[in-house]
């Protein structure tokens, strides 16, 4: 039986098909038969207690230049779908958080990945402070006086936005360097939130360590190098990927964090881990499945789908059941 998909993400035109994530969850879907369409988190709208989207019937492939074909646009009541895949990058602002709002009306009839609500209450950052022992000495503060008596405890410093995404408004700060007050001035005009921050972690300089989790379960891990005189590892400002596999400590922190996403409907989730220590949890549209498949020659799309057909399945009592999407 045909499954319908809606992907709500960024521009589809202008992926990278050989890193996005998103392409690939689509691409599996297609292969497996679903209907698949896409739109814009900006495409969404609410009128009359129903949830619609400005959607587009959307066939994938792996062509550089030519890697998408779309259909003509119709207003489609999303309680029609199957799936939606809220793959939209952050920033996590208002925008982000009002499409949590709307999508949240129509899970779980319509199975939202991942849940929408639980979504908005675990921002990335913040969520990994609800599990003891496994971040690395962390403040989240505005006041300049809090984060100066922070530096003087632990010398080495990693200044970010609460909020923030991609390793953009990333600072490590020394202990001797003067510069920490305009600093916390240029970012307190720049964000109305608290700033994070942590104990830096040399380790770092040997890699920032990316783990995917399928339903709580880990599936794969790539490791990022930073580049040369960069302390941030992310592959948007030029980390480099290399295989990893998980070491016991890295085993026992997905142990501990595992089931809790399971619990809030946190289908495919991505933790970052540096020497050891937890820093975030990923929860939005986490990356990193591509980078995996080339380095372990799996399919890491493909465990996410058999999860997205089990829920399916326990919904329908034991039977995949589909919906004919239709538009309005």
């Amino acid at each position: 039986m045909t499954l319908s998909v809606a992907v709500q993400m960024d521009p589809v035109e202008t992926i990278d098909i050989d890193a996005d994530t998103t392409f690939v969850l689509a691409l599996e879907a297609q292969e497996r038969g679903c209907a698949v369409y896409v739109h814009q988190p900006r495409d969404l709208v609410f009128r009359d207690g129903r949830v619609m989207a400005h959607a587009r019937p959307m066939h994938l492939r792996r062509r550089k230049g030519g890697h998408v074909t779309l259909g003509g646009e119709a207003l489609m009541d999303l309680a029609g779908m199957d799936v939606v895949l809220m793959r939209q990058d952050p920033p996590f602002d208002l925008a982000y958080i009002t499409a949590t709002h709307l999508l949240e009306k129509i899970h779980p009839g319509t199975l939202v990945v991942n849940d929408p609500a639980e979504v908005r209450n675990a921002p990335e950052k913040l969520f990994v402070t609800g599990f003891e022992g496994v971040m690395p000495p962390t403040l989240i503060a505005s006041s300049a006086r809090a984060i100066r008596d922070f530096r003087d405890e632990h010398g080495d410093i990693v200044v970010k936005p609460l909020y923030g995404n991609g390793g953009a408004g990333v600072f490590h700060v020394a202990p001797g360097d003067e510069n920490l007050a305009s600093l916390l001035e240029v970012l307190g005009r720049m964000h109305r939130e608290p700033l994070i921050v942590q104990k830096y972690l040399p380790e770092v300089r040997e890699g920032d360590k990316r783990i995917v989790l399928v339903e709580g379960e880990p599936v794969g891990a790539i490791n990022r190098i930073p580049p040369a005189g960069e302390s941030r590892s992310n592959m948007h400002v030029g980390g480099r990927p290399v295989a990893a596999t998980l070491t016991r400590r890295e085993r026992e922190i997905c142990a501990l964090i595992g089931p809790e996403l399971v619990r809030r409907g946190m289908v495919l989730v991505g933790i970052d881990v540096i020497g050891g220590w937890l820093t975030e949890i990923n929860v939005t549209s986490p990356t990193g499945v591509q980078e995996i498949n080339r380095f372990d020659g799996g399919k890491v799309e493909a465990l996410v789908w058999d999860a997205i057909e089990k829920r399916l399945g326990r919904g329908g009592h034991g039977r995949l059941h589909t919906k004919a999407p239709f538009s309005v």
